[in-house]
């Protein structure tokens, strides 16, 4: 896959953990009835979205750091959580895997290699 693919992966990936943390939290099942503050976790993952979006390198790069954070979450809460927390929780998973997966794979795909700098000065 191009690096464009993986764009739109990640892209696609973060937004929908966007809109899962913040259902999760809101609505859905939060910690305490009627919301809690982990509502802002879904906030926090704005700032990065529009250095994805644009395909921002060192946005990718601090995202994969930054990303680790929601799969240690959604591991601990799959396992002590039961009922819909534990589906949610398997969902975060899921997406902050694809997530750094994405990032990864879209930092290697548009790195600049000795070869590619020869062959675009030529």
């Amino acid at each position: 896959m191009n690096a464009a693919r993986w764009q739109m992966l990640t892209s696609v990936s973060l937004i929908a953990l966007i809109f899962l943390c913040l259902a999760w939290e809101g609505w859905l099942a939060p910690l305490r009835p009627g919301g809690s503050w982990l509502i802002l976790k879904g906030a926090v993952l704005l700032l990065p979205l529009f250095g994805i979006l644009r395909g921002k390198r060192y946005t990718y790069k601090w995202l994969s750091l930054l990303i680790q954070f929601y799969l240690l979450e959604g591991l601990t809460r799959a396992t002590s959580e039961g009922g819909l927390s534990q589906l949610l929780a398997i969902g975060e998973t899921l997406l902050a895997t694809i997530i750094f997966a994405g990032a990864i794979l879209y930092i290697r795909t548009t790195r600049v290699t000795p070869e590619k700098k020869a062959a675009e000065q030529s």
